[in-house]
This record gives C-alpha cells, sequence and structure tokens, in this order.
C-alpha cells in the first residue's frame, strides 16, 4: 500500500482536519504512488490519520480525501460526496439558474469546481455543468466524479473548462472539452441562464472561469435593491452582472467598465435580453486605472461604485504588489463617490485575507480624504459554503461601504 509518513509533529493539522499536507511535512513516501493516487497518511508514530490524493510535484503534497480509515476511496465515495453536496444546494439554494454545485474541499472533493446552468424560461439550449478539475486526485478520478454528476443531477451534458494557471503546480496539463453528452454552443447567447428574476448569456467555453462569476450572486441581488434611481459605475464588470443586477434595479444609469471588447458585446445583449432601457447603459472599452483617472479629470460622480478586479495575488509572493494595485482603484472609486454614496469592492486574491484587505480599504478612505462607514463585509453565496478548518476556502471577500 503507498504511504505518505509525516515528520514528528507535522500531524497536528490534520488532526485539526485541516485537508492539505504540505511537501515540507514529509518524511518519506513509501511504494511508488503516481500521480492522483491514493495514500493512507500516517503520523511520524505510524499512527493513521488519512486517506489523501498525492500529487508528486506540487507543494501541497497531498490532498484528503477522509479521516475515516474504513472509508475506501472508490466509485462509491465520489458518489456519496456529489448526492451530499446537490442535497445541500437544493436545501439552501433558490432563485437562481446558476448555482455552484461542488467547492473543492468544503464538499470533501479537493481540487474540484462544478457549477451547473439551468436555462432560463424559452431558451433553446439544455441545461450544462461545467467542471474544473484542479489537483491531480479529482483529475485521476475525473471519469468516476462525471458519472457520479450525471448520475446525481440528471444533466447529461458536462463540459470541462480545466485550464487554470493552478493545474500547472499540480504538474497537469491544460484541457478542456465535452466529457459527456453535447458540447455547449460556440455562440455564448445560445445559453442563458437567470439569477433572481434577470437573464443572463454565458459563454462556456471562452469565458472566465466556468463562463459567469456565480460566486457574486448574493452581492448582485444587494445591488439589485440598491439602485433605484443611483447613477452607477461598475468596473472590471466582464459581462455586467453588476450592471444588469443595477439596471434591474431601477438604476438611472450605469457605466460598465472593461478590458475586454468580447465580454462588453455579450453585456450589451444582456441588455436586450431582459428588455432594458439601452439608453441607460453605457460600456467602455478600456483600462480601468486609467479610466478612473480620467473619470476624475472630467468631474464624474456617482452614487453607487462597484470594484469587482481580478486576482491581483494569485500567491504570497504577489500580495506587496497587489495590495497596492487595490489601495489605487479604492481611493480613486472614493474620490468619485458622492456623499452618501456606495462603494461595494471585492478581492478574489486567497492571499489577501478579509483583514488586510479591511485594512487596504481603510487606508485608500484615508487618502482619499473621506470617512466612509462599513454596512456590511460581504462574501460568496451559500453554494460556496465555508469548512470551520479551512479558512483558505474564503477566497472572496468584500466590503459594503458609505461614505459619509
Amino acid at each position: 500500500m503507498n504511504t505518505l509518513t509525516l515528520k514528528p509533529g507535522k500531524e497536528k493539522s490534520l488532526l485539526r482536519r485541516h485537508p492539505w499536507i504540505y511537501a515540507t511535512a514529509v518524511a518519506r513516501v513509501d511504494g511508488n504512488p503516481a500521480s492522483g493516487a491514493t495514500v493512507v497518511v500516517r503520523a511520524a508514530d505510524g499512527r493513521f490519520l488519512a486517506r489523501a490524493a498525492f500529487s508528486p510535484v506540487s507543494a501541497i503534497r497531498a490532498r484528503v480525501w477522509t479521516f475515516n480509515e474504513n472509508e475506501p476511496v472508490d466509485h462509491a465515495f465520489f458518489k456519496r460526496r456529489v448526492s451530499a453536496a446537490l442535497a445541500y444546494r437544493e436545501e439552501m439554494v433558490s432563485d437562481t439558474g446558476a448555482t455552484r454545485l461542488i467547492f473543492g474541499e468544503a464538499d470533501g472533493l479537493p481540487g474540484l469546481i462544478v457549477d451547473r446552468y439551468q436555462s432560463a424560461p424559452g431558451a433553446a439550449v439544455t441545461d450544462q455543468l461545467v467542471c474544473q478539475f484542479m489537483a491531480a486526485g479529482v483529475d485521476a478520478w475525473k471519469d468516476a466524479i462525471t458519472k457520479a454528476l450525471v448520475g446525481a443531477t440528471g444533466c447529461p451534458n458536462v463540459y470541462e473548462r480545466s485550464d487554470a494557471a493552478v493545474r500547472e503546480r499540480e504538474g497537469l496539463p491544460s484541457l478542456t472539452g465535452v466529457l459527456a453528452g453535447a458540447a455547449p454552443p460556440e455562440a455564448p447567447e445560445a445559453l442563458t441562464t437567470h439569477e433572481n428574476g434577470v437573464k443572463y448569456y454565458v459563454d462556456v467555453r471562452n469565458g472566465h472561469k466556468t463562463g459567469f462569476y456565480v460566486d457574486q450572486r448574493d452581492n448582485r441581488l444587494l445591488v439589485q435593491q440598491q439602485a433605484r434611481g443611483r447613477d452607477v459605475l461598475n468596473c472590471f464588470c466582464y459581462t455586467g452582472g453588476f450592471s444588469l443586477a443595477a439596471l434591474a434595479g431601477g438604476a438611472q444609469s450605469v457605466l460598465s467598465i472593461d478590458s475586454s471588447g468580447e465580454a462588453l458585446a455579450i453585456g450589451a445583449r444582456n441588455v436586450e435580453l431582459n428588455g432594458f432601457d439601452a439608453a441607460r447603459a453605457e460600456w467602455r472599452d478600456a483600462d480601468v486605472f486609467k479610466t478612473l483617472r480620467t473619470l476624475r479629470e472630467e468631474g464624474r460622480t456617482f452614487d453607487m461604485i462597484v470594484l469587482d478586479p481580478p486576482k491581483f495575488a494569485p500567491s504570497a509572493h504577489h500580495v506587496e504588489r497587489a495590495a497596492r494595485a487595490y489601495k489605487d482603484i479604492n481611493m480613486a472609486g472614493f474620490r468619485l463617490l458622492r456623499p452618501g454614496g456606495q462603494l461595494l469592492t471585492y478581492s478574489c486574491s486567497g492571499a489577501i485575507d478579509a483583514d488586510l484587505f479591511q485594512k487596504i480599504v481603510a487606508g485608500a478612505a484615508v487618502d482619499a480624504g473621506v470617512d466612509a462607514r462599513i454596512l456590511r463585509r460581504l462574501s460568496a453565496g451559500m453554494d460556496h459554503p465555508m469548512l470551520t478548518q479551512f479558512p483558505e476556502g474564503e477566497y472572496l471577500k468584500g466590503l459594503w461601504l458609505q461614505r459619509m
């Protein structure tokens, strides 16, 4: 049997049920486990700790499948995990056709992301599952997981978007393609989903992540509830998720900025899809950092500003540079915000924790010469559950602020 033995004292995190085992904690590996193979993890004194997926090149040398010595990792294991994840979503998530069905470690399937897009009423294309296999273990069990997903959901169409940079750190190639059923449509407008009464086109093949930012659903609803009569600025807007929510909520005007013309084109089509007044929506293909400065020079101000940038800090090595970028855009946002106006600002960088992000935003307010109150701390929705023993799962953090 393949066995991974830890150095003395390195079992403490596993005894607290943390699911990651770093290479620096490993004393030796017995056997010759392939990438993704299941290994028994033992303490230095030989005690059983867990069964885990082995990754020979990753800094995270193994990811825990189970802490139960009597639970084998087989096809039935994946059926149970997928069924449990689906049951949780069915109980806790509603009013949406876009759901995160599997959220990695939080669902006992480390490294796996699965989003489900259920078609909006009247759409021509059937439902679609989109998967990201981001670690060696789930990659090795891809066929079993795909079958479990189809069986549990009844959705026949499964598409793979395993093209994120993190796979390289696992020694895995970038992969996209059909895993089951029919391929998603070439044209993004052929697949529509919905949430909180708003319809969205989703580009499953070429869009960011799985095609849509499912994690921002609750925060889009917040914008929808607060936008009536406001002039809104949405930065890094992608295909206009927050913009559409603001329009649905009765915003007076929405200026949406992104550096992707293709994404903006989908956003503009989303306005037509929902029957919103196109005159209230302006789409600007531009660099956000430069445009924020230009807007200030023009004397523009807004009642509501959304800052949802891409990941500025992909690892701890990038934290200092990322902190400067976050401070820059938030300082510019505060300066463009009218007194009493609202700023919704986010970081999806796992290396920037919630406390550091709040300190960065607080510093931005000071340097902008404004006072701001925190109305609420923001995070991903209920379909992105958090494990108490795995704080690393809280990658998305945000603040809802008001300029005083």
